[in-house]
């Protein structure tokens, strides 16, 4: 009985994982098969259809570039200022805490709540960007509405979420690098560049490995609640990423299969990016 009762305390997760996880992954494959009409009435076997013509549809193409290019940028980004952000909010000085506290207020909100903030002060009217530009410089910028502003606009916002996530992760890695590391290379004659960058930076790589592969996975799907409030995908697809062309077919344009075909796809890509990302750069990784 010992042998089997951990076995039996598993057999929730076992069904909620089941029901939740596998089994809408393994609908979402054989619909990928299928021609379905808008009403899910009839079904049409067209096996790997579906993939084919999305390589060959340039909007897909389009919305591929622009993953890439949205991801790449947002993770780069979101890494760097996270790490320089939490040099300075490591500091022993009086209201650090507070600040710990408020930057990571934008982590806790949710992707609709922050495009909606950033569609007001990106508003060509009534904007508080828009009115700083237009008193200093003269500038009436539309953010949301033109290229290549709108994939910019979207960007910064999806960084600006996902900056106090990393951030909190490297104020806890600064912390637990021994003082003493520290002074003896500021005796060295090590500058705070070196520091920095030769130091700190290389001993914390075990957690910039754990985040990177986050950061892509946010980026890559819970980017849809950003661009839909702020921009809908737009201008002329800018700004439409995989994931919210799958939604977008899915729920507007009422193609299932190619739907499905383009979640199976997406689920490729990430299989293939951690695999390669796991077996090339985790070997660099220094555990302490």
């Amino acid at each position: 009985m010992r042998k089997i009762l951990p076995y039996l305390l598993l057999i929730p997760t076992f069904l909620v994982i089941g029901i939740f996880i596998y089994w809408p992954a393994g609908l979402s494959f054989r619909l990928s098969l299928f021609r379905t009409s808008p009403f899910g009435n009839r079904e049409l076997y067209v096996g790997l259809e579906n993939f084919i013509r999305l390589f060959q549809n340039p909007t897909y193409l389009q919305a591929m570039l622009t993953t890439l290019i949205y991801v790449g940028i947002t993770v780069f980004f979101t890494i760097l200022i996270s790490f320089l952000l939490a040099q300075l909010l490591n500091q022993d000085i009086p209201g650090t805490r507070w600040f710990r506290l408020f930057i990571f207020a934008p982590y806790a909100i949710s992707p609709a709540i922050a495009g909606t903030l950033w569609s007001f002060l990106l508003n060509p009217v009534v904007g508080h960007l828009n009115y700083f530009f237009n008193s200093l410089f003269g500038l009436n910028v539309d953010f949301l509405t033109s290229s290549p502003y709108a994939l910019i606009a979207v960007m910064f916002a999806s960084i600006w979420k996902m900056v106090p996530f990393a951030l909190i992760f490297y104020i806890a890695g600064l912390q637990s690098i021994p003082d003493s590391l520290v002074e003896s290379s500021f005796i060295d004659g090590a500058n705070l560049w070196q520091r920095m960058w030769k130091i700190k930076f290389p001993l914390l790589s075990p957690i910039t490995f754990y985040l990177v592969i986050m950061t892509i996975t946010n980026a890559m799907f819970n980017s849809f609640g950003i661009i839909d409030v702020m921009t809908k995908g737009g201008p002329t697809g800018d700004t439409t990423t995989l994931i919210y062309k799958l939604y977008l077919d899915a729920f507007t344009y009422q193609n299932t299969g190619s739907a499905a075909s383009q979640s199976i796809i997406m689920f490729i890509i990430m299989g293939v990016v951690t695999f390669f990302y796991f077996k090339n750069v985790e070997s660099k990784v220094h555990y302490q």
